[in-house]
């Protein structure tokens, strides 16, 4: 019961309780006060009667003593007069056989007057003449009791009414900084932080409310100062302090978690001989403001084309990785890379194309990190060797499909429902249980089986996002993939439905439409959510409030705060692959320690994905992660 309830439940008894001690006293009163009235009147009758009676009975008049009693039984409430003649004991009685009118029988069932009579002898000097015998008749004192109590109750009704209304007002307005104060603990609870509560008048309440806004912006700070280790972290330890760009260590571990996965794009070497002779003609400090300037060039001009990840992993050189992209738009992308680094050679008074030279490695099949930097090194020096601004390595693999054929055959898949799925475990840390299955879809064509690392890049391309996300989606339902375990099936979402309001309104109907919601989990990669919060927000209202569950992917790969958990309150976050290649040492523990307290201080569940073996997954053990995620559990096929 609330505490609402409970003091109304209080005032309410309290009230009662006092009506009925003021009815009680007034009910007694009234009882002693009528009954005193029908005795003085049953006094002042018998006494009248007896004085007019005396001539009559003198004179053995038995017509006139009749007369004379129906006068005095018909004008007052008498039960029964009885007139004894002591000369022969001839006895006269009336009896009244009125009824109490507009009295419920029960009432007067209770008894609650007793018979009352007065008996006298009429004289006439020293002679005895009759004796007379009058009861008095309750029903004047049922009636006037029942008027009486009827009023009261009238009254007090209203009077109960109206005290009920204003209470029930005044505990709401009293009680309100209560109401506040449970919303604001339930948001605290919720890890959300809003501004301070206004304080009450009332000084309990007014103390309490203090007590929470204190309480409320010290956890706000704890998470704020894990916010900003993180970030300094960062810092520390994965930015290149004057480019301002992620450092060789940064690059690797993401080139390690970017080859794990099925995708595809290229790596691109460059090297930057001509940064020396700025140095040597203006000093190191000009020459590291020209480092910095390129960056933030390299930065905005690149993320035009494609999105990609810029290092600088030695004193001159950079590594470019632009992840699932297509052929033509690496070659964009390099086209891109060479004007814009070009423009800053001009502004540094050096020659365009000279002293500048790039290698690039386009990932095809199945690599590993040292062959993709193998291979773009190898180009790298290959073009520095020819005197070339630019070298492709040579890979005897050839593209799949054009453009337009990949068009058609991903129109016809999800057109037709083609794709082929499997899914993969996710195991629970504490004990050997699945929590969840990720599910992956395929597809075949021809006599060959695409993976979605081959097929995805095109699907951006082509803005076929949203309609196989549509697919697949009404795929797993039509086969009822739901139905067949009790743990939740992951789907991930691409960036195009995540930004696409008319699936946002789809995907409400299809989740009030079905039967297990809460078996269906949506994961949304955090790049999506830095690039737009405002539509990552709606729809993971529209998931929440459906019943089903929502994660964010690639959890810490982007470099920026971690405030959107906040907002967001996704179930679970994965930590990036790139987590599990990093190297042993104090600093990244410490990064990756700092990452999971943010999510795990906000009650989010903690996954870590891109687990191989037992002694990799053993590294995590001591950072408490609540699942994990990887080969060392393979994906299996799924049979529709």
């Amino acid at each position: 019961m609330t505490l609402f309830r409970q003091i109304y439940a209080l005032l309410f008894a309290l009230f009662l309780l006092t009506i009925a001690s003021v009815a009680y006293v007034q009910f007694s009163e009234t009882q002693g006060f009528l009954t005193k009235q029908m005795e003085s009147d049953l006094n002042n009758a018998s006494n009248s009667l007896g004085l007019m009676l005396t001539p009559v009975l003198e004179a053995g008049d038995t017509a006139g003593a009749e007369t004379l009693v129906n006068v005095i039984f018909e004008g007052g409430y008498y039960q029964q007069i009885k007139l004894t003649w002591l000369v022969d004991g001839k006895q006269q009685v009336w009896n009244n056989a009125i009824r109490v009118n507009k009295v419920p029988q029960w009432f007067i069932d209770l008894n609650l007057f007793t018979s009352i009579n007065k008996q006298t002898t009429i004289t006439s000097g020293w002679l005895q003449l009759a004796t007379l015998e009058i009861t008095a008749h309750p029903g004047f004192g049922y009636q006037e009791l029942w008027r009486i109590i009827s009023d009261i109750t009238i009254l007090f009704s209203i009077l109960f009414l109206i005290a009920i209304a204003f209470a029930r007002i005044g505990l709401s307005w009293i009680l309100k900084p209560l109401n506040t104060l449970s919303v604001h603990a339930k948001q605290i609870a919720e890890r959300q932080f809003g501004p301070d509560m206004p304080a009450p008048k009332t000084k309990e309440l007014k103390e309490l409310v203090d007590a929470f806004n204190s309480m409320s912006a010290q956890l706000k700070q704890v998470f704020s100062s894990l916010d900003e280790e993180v970030s300094a972290l960062r810092k520390k330890n994965l930015v290149d302090q004057v480019s301002g760009l992620p450092n060789r260590q940064y690059i690797v571990s993401r080139i390690n978690g970017w080859l794990s996965e099925p995708s595809t794009g290229a790596l691109y070497l460059v090297k930057m001989d001509w940064l020396e002779d700025v140095h040597s003609k203006y000093g190191f400090q000009v020459r590291d403001e020209t480092i910095r300037i390129l960056s933030e060039k390299l930065q905005q001009h690149q993320d035009e084309i494609a999105h990609s990840v810029i290092a600088r992993i030695a004193a001159y050189e950079f590594a470019f990785l632009v992840e699932d992209c297509e052929h033509d738009q690496l070659t964009k992308y390099l086209q891109s890379l060479i004007r814009t680094v070009n423009k800053e050679i001009s502004k540094a008074g050096s020659k365009p194309n000279e002293q500048f030279n790039i290698g690039v490695a386009e990932r095809l099949g199945q690599m590993t990190v040292s062959d993709m930097m193998a291979q773009a090194d190898n180009a790298l020096q290959q073009s520095i060797k020819e005197a070339k601004v630019f070298h492709w390595f040579e890979n005897t693999q050839k593209q799949l499909f054009t453009r337009e054929e990949w068009r058609n055959n991903l129109g016809n898949a999800i057109k037709h429902k083609k794709f082929q799925f499997r899914w993969q475990p996710i195991q629970l840390s504490a004990k050997n249980e699945v929590c969840q299955r990720e599910l992956y879809c395929q597809l075949k064509i021809e006599d060959t089986t695409l993976h979605a690392g081959q097929f995805m890049p095109y699907v951006e391309l082509l803005s076929l996002g949203t309609l196989l996300d549509r697919c697949l989606i009404e795929t797993v339902n039509q086969h009822k993939l739901l139905e067949r375990n009790y743990e939740r099936v992951a789907i991930n979402l691409t960036n195009q439905s995540i930004s696409d309001t008319e699936f946002h309104v789809w995907l409400k109907q299809f989740l009030r439409a079905n039967k297990y919601p809460d078996r269906i989990c949506f994961e949304i990669p955090e790049a999506s959510v830095y690039s737009d919060l405002e539509a990552c927000e709606s729809l993971c209202k529209v998931i929440r409030d459906c019943g089903a569950h929502f994660g964010i992917d690639h959890f810490g790969r982007q470099f920026g705060s971690m405030a959107y958990l906040q907002s967001l309150r996704p179930h679970y976050v994965k930590l990036d692959q790139s987590f599990a290649y990093i190297e042993d040492n104090q600093h990244n523990s410490e990064l990756c320690r700092a990452l999971v307290n943010v999510a795990k201080g906000l009650d989010i569940q903690v996954i870590v994905t891109g687990i191989q073996e037992k002694q990799q997954l053993s590294r995590f053990t001591e950072l408490r992660v609540d699942a994990y995620q990887g080969f060392i559990s393979p994906p299996v096929n799924v049979k529709l």
